[in-house]
């Protein structure tokens, strides 16, 4: 049996311990009666929490924290109080570049996607999700009250991150399907055709909203949900090209199979936990994030293989 060094106790005892009095661990300086319900140590008014029976010191309600399994929804949003702050955030910007747009008129060039600037300004891919004809009030009411419509639904049920990641992809895809169709990139064929999609500019958050659309669709469709009117409303924007012209419907289609492939993701798959956890081991979402990454690669991977080829 070992000796004790001369001067250091043989046992560490906790501060609160060597006082006279029941002192508060976290303020010394203060005198407390009233002791945690879950670790018996004195608790000063200010580090009290109410419990279900007596209090709880802030040490035992961090931990319990901590240890607590987060809810869920079933497409792996965490549940918060609702406020679709994201949907409100990508709202204010587009309408802050509507502004600049006005006042500043280049900055629509600056931001519009344009397939022959595609390889040397890439950014255009997503910043064009942003902007609107600067002259088509219609064109930004509507794309914003449909993102505010949307997002309400989605925002709570997907979380921020898979939400956000969903608008953007969906941009993504409308801009990568208006490259992939665009017309000849060389002049001299651009006007033989009268095709100059190659070199027009496209502007707007429609790709962004047809992908909340297609997720949703199957959102709905994948808990047993079934909504004709969501499909009316798909069919009638997919039909509005035919009737006014100048709108980029490649980049509709392109966010709608985006937004549904996305949208699929989320559906079915994450969410399960391993047949070996267990009951309290927290569910894997890990699926969503490299499905979205796939989804991302595959996007850059065909507009390389696009502007390679042109």
């Amino acid at each position: 049996m070992s000796e004790p060094t001369p001067g250091v106790p043989a046992d560490p005892v906790e501060p609160w311990r060597m006082s006279g009095q029941p002192v508060c661990p976290r303020h010394p300086g203060v005198v407390s009666y009233v002791s945690c319900q879950r670790c018996h140590r004195p608790t000063c008014p200010a580090c009290q929490r109410p419990a279900a029976v007596g209090v709880h010191c802030v040490d035992c309600v961090a931990e319990a924290a901590r240890s607590q399994r987060q809810a869920t929804t079933r497409f792996g949003g965490t549940l918060t109080d609702g406020r679709p702050v994201i949907t409100q955030g990508i709202i204010a910007l587009c309408v802050l570049v509507y502004i600049g747009q006005r006042v500043f008129p280049a900055l629509t060039d600056e931001l519009s996607f344009v397939p022959a600037l595609a390889a040397s300004e890439p950014w255009r891919f997503l910043t064009s999700a942003f902007a609107h004809s600067p002259t088509q009030l219609m064109h930004i009411l509507f794309n914003m009250y449909a993102a505010w419509v949307l997002g309400a639904a989605l925002e709570p049920a997907l979380g921020r991150i898979r939400f956000i990641a969903l608008y953007l992809l969906s941009a993504l895809g409308g801009s990568v399907l208006y490259l992939l169709l665009a017309g000849p990139s060389d002049p001299l064929t651009a006007n033989a055709t009268g095709d100059y999609s190659w070199f027009t500019g496209a502007v707007g958050a429609s790709g962004a909203i047809f992908g909340l659309f297609g997720a949703l669709l199957i959102m709905q469709r994948s808990i047993g949900a079934w909504n004709p009117n969501l499909m009316v409303v798909i069919g009638l924007n997919l039909l509005l090209p035919f009737f006014l012209p100048g709108i980029a419907w490649q980049a509709h289609v392109g966010g709608l199979l985006t937004g549904g492939a996305i949208g699929a993701l989320y559906s079915y798959t994450g969410g399960r936990r391993a047949a070996s956890a267990p009951a309290s081991a927290p569910t894997s979402w890990s699926a969503h994030y490299l499905g979205l990454t796939a989804i991302a690669v595959l996007l850059i991977a065909l507009s390389i293989v696009k502007l390679t080829i042109a």
